[in-house]
Order: structure tokens, then C-alpha cells, then sequence
């Protein structure tokens, strides 16, 4: 009979009190339902690992959302049920919790959504993607702490080891494979060797995947503390090829992205600056490509489209000495993070400054006259006036007016009054 690892201590010293708390809740409800219910995911992984996660998924042998329910009604939250999917979120105070339906998983075709039906525990961990996510903690108050463990993750969680559960398990699902190089570069753990080998061949079936679930797992990557990692290793295994065949994870997209990092502290990029450097090298065709295939949100494509149009320009913003006004038509009317984008993208000096003299200082340039001034002047309605603006305004920028009486004497020149 195998060892029981109990893990009591560990859950007390590493977790708040109250989600102690609600845990032992959740284990007591489920008994009085005569269910069992059963710590899973990414928070039983990291408690081994000792790293910060309270995420908490809940599954439940038996009905989720009966748990669920009585939970709420406990702690007055707020409870949402999907009775399609069994499951239940309960919210309450900035605090949440899932609840899901234990269920066994079948696959109809790869890429395809998984078919699924109620099953136990066991068929529920046997549905994940890595060995290492595959424990269970149980709750109930007679067995509370106690590792559920059919698939030996904790052996590979002390090896540093991405396991995953079955040969076709990257066929299942192809996305397993951007998450087994997320977890393996956010761990520091390795692809142990078969899965690795199963992961190099199975890379074409990730273009089974629609674009709205490459998008959402790309996603992910680009919210980890180092997404580069990631990408550079996706890049190696022929991963990042499949997303579109110029990208790239190399060395310049390390530096880059580390150069992001540094830059925007302290808050961390934005995804979308972020996917606006991955796809700083692609052709405007190209670009098109990935917006079409990722279905991209139209902000971003906005901002990727921008990005590359500002870059068709760098040849000007590199020469030396342009009049600001000149830098300003360049880059007026992109949006911060574009301008951001090309700015960490060059390693022009010249450009830089130009980027930087824009953004700090020539954005926030205004002309004191406004179009009802010029009309007071006797200009009627019309073109004209937007005329007389640009001129005033190129004028201001580059320093020949700087007072409202001078723009008023400019505009009278220009007018002829």
C-alpha cells in the first residue's frame, strides 16, 4: 500500500487562514452532501513547489454546483452556475473559488473540444495535460491534507520534470504544447525526454487548433514573468512557426522583450505592446496574416498595423537634424503604444531621440489660437482655417512663435488683415 503523503502542514503555513478556512468549509459541506470534494490544479502543484498560488479549483464527486450553492449561502457570495459545463464560481470579497464536476474526457478528433460526462476523481486527473498537475489534495474533514497522487507527479516535481499523462496527449489537445513549454521555462524544470520526443512530432497538429485558442494560449505566455523564455524555446521546438512562419524567438526578441520589461516599471507590458514586438519584423502582409488567423481584437490589430507603419518610417527619423515639425507629422496620431513599440525596437540613437522628443515633449504642443480666432479675423468657414492652424502650429513647434500675440501677428500675415 502506497505511503500517504499528507500535506496539513504545508497547507497551513503556506496558505492565509481564511482559505484554510474556506477549504475545510468545502470539505465539511461536501460530506454533510454526502460528496467528496477535492483541492486540484495549480495550487496543489505549487504548495509542493513552496510558490505563491491561490487560485482555487474545487472537484467535486458528485455535483459542483450543489457545493457551490451552499458555500454562497454560507458566506452570502455571489454564486454563478453553468449547469451545462458543472461548474459554479463563488465570489465574495475580492475572493473566488471554482467548483467543477469531476468528469471523464474523450476526444473525437484531434483539435476538436473534448466530449464529457461525470466520472471520479481519478478519471478527472487522468483528463490533465502534465503529471505534475495531476494531484488532487482531498478535502474532507477525515482525510484533510492527504495527497491524491495516481500518476507519480510528485516524483517528477522533485526531478524538475514535464511529464505528460499518455502518448497521444499532445494529439488530444495540441495546446498541451504550448503549455508544457510555458511550464517548463516558468519552473526551470525539462521536458522529460519521451515527451519531448512526442512534443518535436506532434508540433503540426497545433494548426488543427482554431486562431481564437492559439490567441488565448499565446495570451498566457505573454502574461508570464519572462514570456521570452518562452517564446525563444517555442521558436527552437518548431512551436512558434505554427502561430506564423516569420516570427521568431530569438535572441533580438529576448533583448527586446527584456528592454519592455525594464522600461514600463513598474507595472509590466502590455500584451499588446508585447504581441506589437513579436510581430515588429513581419511585412505589412504578413501582420495581416496573423491578425486574420489569431482573430485578433480590433484594438490590437490597430496597434500592430501602426506599429509597422511607423516603422516604414524609420529611415526618416533616423536622419540627423529635422525640423520638430517634421517629427511631429511622422508619429502624430499613433497611438503610445506603437510609438513605444518602435521606440524599444530600434537601435538607432538619432531615432530614439526623435521617438523620445515626440512622445515627451511635441505630442503636448498646442496652438493658443483656435479656429474661432482665425474666423474673427474674417477667414470664413472652411479649409482655410485648418490651413492657417497647421502653419501656426508647424511654427510653434519649431520655435519661429511661442506667444499668443505672435501667433496672432502670423495669422494676420498669413490672412492678409
Amino acid at each position: 500500500m502506497p505511503e500517504i503523503v499528507d500535506l496539513k502542514k504545508e497547507i497551513a503555513q503556506q496558505l492565509p487562514a481564511e482559505l484554510v478556512r474556506l477549504l475545510k468549509a468545502a470539505g465539511n459541506t461536501a460530506q454533510r452532501q454526502q460528496q467528496r470534494a477535492y483541492l486540484v490544479g495549480g495550487m496543489v502543484r505549487d504548495l509542493l513547489l513552496g510558490r505563491e498560488n491561490i487560485d482555487i479549483d474545487i472537484v467535486v464527486e458528485g455535483d459542483a454546483i450543489r457545493l457551490a450553492e451552499e458555500l454562497a449561502a454560507e458566506k452570502q457570495a455571489k454564486v454563478t452556475k453553468h449547469k451545462r459545463f458543472g461548474t459554479a464560481k463563488v465570489q465574495w470579497d475580492g475572493a473566488a473559488i471554482d467548483t467543477v464536476t469531476a468528469r471523464s474526457e474523450t476526444y473525437e478528433r484531434p483539435g476538436a473540444l473534448p466530449t464529457v460526462k461525470p466520472g471520479t476523481i481519478i478519471d478527472d486527473l487522468s483528463r490533465r495535460d502534465f503529471t505534475i498537475n495531476a494531484m488532487a489534495i482531498e478535502l474532507s474533514p477525515r482525510h484533510f491534507g492527504e495527497l491524491l497522487d495516481p500518476h507519480n507527479g510528485i516524483n517528477d516535481l522533485e526531478h524538475g520534470l514535464i511529464r505528460v499523462l499518455h502518448e497521444k496527449s499532445f494529439i488530444d489537445d495540441a495546446t498541451r504544447i504550448w503549455r508544457a513549454i510555458r511550464y517548463e521555462q516558468r519552473l526551470d524544470f525539462k521536458l522529460e525526454l519521451a515527451t519531448l520526443e512526442l512534443l518535436k512530432q506532434s508540433t503540426e497538429w497545433l494548426k488543427t487548433i482554431s486562431g481564437d485558442r492559439i490567441r488565448h494560449e499565446l495570451e498566457l505566455v505573454l502574461r508570464e514573468e519572462q514570456p521570452e523564455k518562452t517564446l525563444y524555446r517555442a521558436d527552437e521546438l518548431g512551436a512558434l512557426a505554427t502561430v506564423h512562419p516569420s516570427l521568431k524567438g530569438d535572441i533580438w526578441l529576448m533583448e527586446t522583450f527584456a528592454l519592455a520589461y525594464e522600461n514600463t516599471l513598474p507595472d509590466p507590458p502590455t500584451i499588446q505592446l508585447y504581441l506589437a514586438l513579436l510581430a515588429y519584423r513581419l511585412s505589412a502582409v504578413e501582420i495581416e496574416q496573423l491578425i486574420t488567423h489569431l482573430r485578433l481584437p480590433k484594438s490590437t490589430a490597430k496597434i500592430l498595423r501602426e506599429t509597422e507603419a511607423i516603422r516604414t518610417r524609420i529611415e526618416e527619423l533616423a536622419m540627423q537634424g529635422p525640423p520638430p515639425s517634421h517629427i511631429y507629422r511622422i508619429l502624430h496620431g499613433y497611438s503610445p503604444t506603437a510609438l513605444t513599440a518602435n521606440l524599444l525596437a530600434t537601435d538607432d540613437e538619432t531615432t530614439e531621440e526623435h521617438i523620445e522628443l515626440y512622445m515627451n515633449v511635441l505630442k503636448y504642443v498646442h496652438t493658443s489660437l483656435k479656429g474661432e480666432d482665425i474666423r474673427r479675423l474674417g477667414v470664413r468657414a472652411g479649409p482655410k482655417i485648418q490651413e492657417i492652424l497647421d502653419s501656426l502650429l508647424t511654427a510653434k513647434l519649431d520655435g519661429t512663435v511661442s506667444t499668443r500675440r505672435e501667433e496672432e501677428e502670423m495669422a494676420r500675415e498669413i490672412t492678409g488683415k
